[in-house]
């Protein structure tokens, strides 16, 4: 289930300001879509009359790909935070894949794209019709047109990736989930051969996509709870002590 951002803003730096500038709505997918894309999202502000704002993004440990003013592009895997300036009045849909989603259509490693900005005509064959059907939408119908793209598009066999996709969500939907060796060792692999997979699938190592998603629970706890005892929750996602959690989340976020 797509939950409204009130709920669920994991990536979003400072969502309670930032959303006092744009509008942020969510989508989700066709079922046969479902397999690869976690949802769309529709982007609008009117900032007429104030300052551009920048907004900043840790965005999840997945691939994607945005319908924007300037154009539209695929953004690989990202490492460190990024910004987006907004200003005038615009809107953007972006489809957010899921985890080792865009495996597929990639159609090579994802660690080849990770940090990377591609132009959509690099992977999608039809990118400029599709760019212009989108525009031609607007914010309200854009996704359906998208979805409606995408699923002639998404193979009818099962892929690898789709494992590791369940691997990578079972990471999300856990905090105590913090041992990359004991992930391996669930998943009846070794360490070395999971972290192969990740780096094929998702273009991160298991460790840095565990380290991603503990640090999204600790931006979600503090921002829905002024009083979060740290020391506890540092125990409660794997770190040795508070200082290491708090070191890592004022270094990240």
């Amino acid at each position: 289930m797509v939950r409204d951002v009130d709920e669920d803003a994991r990536g979003i730096i400072a969502p309670d300001v930032g959303l006092q500038h744009f509008r942020l709505e969510r989508h989700a997918p066709s079922a046969r879509v479902a397999r690869f894309v976690d949802r769309y999202w529709v982007a609008s502000w009117d900032l007429r009359g104030r300052d551009p704002y920048p907004q900043r993004v840790l965005a999840h440990p997945v691939v994607n790909v945005v319908f924007a003013p300037e154009g539209a592009a695929i953004h690989g895997v990202a490492t460190r935070i990024t910004t987006r300036t907004l200003e005038g009045v615009g809107w953007a849909l972006g489809v957010m894949f899921r985890p080792a989603g865009f495996r597929p259509f990639l159609g090579r490693p994802l660690s080849t794209i990770v940090d990377a900005v591609l132009p959509l005509d690099e992977v999608f064959a039809d990118a400029v019709e599709l760019a212009a059907a989108v525009r031609a939408a607007g914010p309200d119908a854009a996704a359906g047109v998208v979805d409606a793209a995408l699923g002639r598009l998404v193979p009818a066999d099962r892929q690898p990736s789709e494992d590791t996709t369940a691997i990578v969500e079972r990471i999300a939907a856990d905090p105590a989930m913090v041992r990359v060796e004991a992930l391996a060792a669930e998943e009846g692999l070794s360490t070395r051969q999971l972290q192969r997979r990740f780096a094929d699938h998702v273009g991160l190592s298991p460790k840095t996509v565990i380290r991603r998603y503990r640090l999204y629970e600790a931006a979600e706890r503090a921002r829905h709870g002024p009083g979060v005892d740290w020391a506890a929750l540092a125990v409660e996602l794997g770190y040795s002590d508070q200082a290491h959690l708090t070191r890592d989340f004022s270094a990240v976020i």
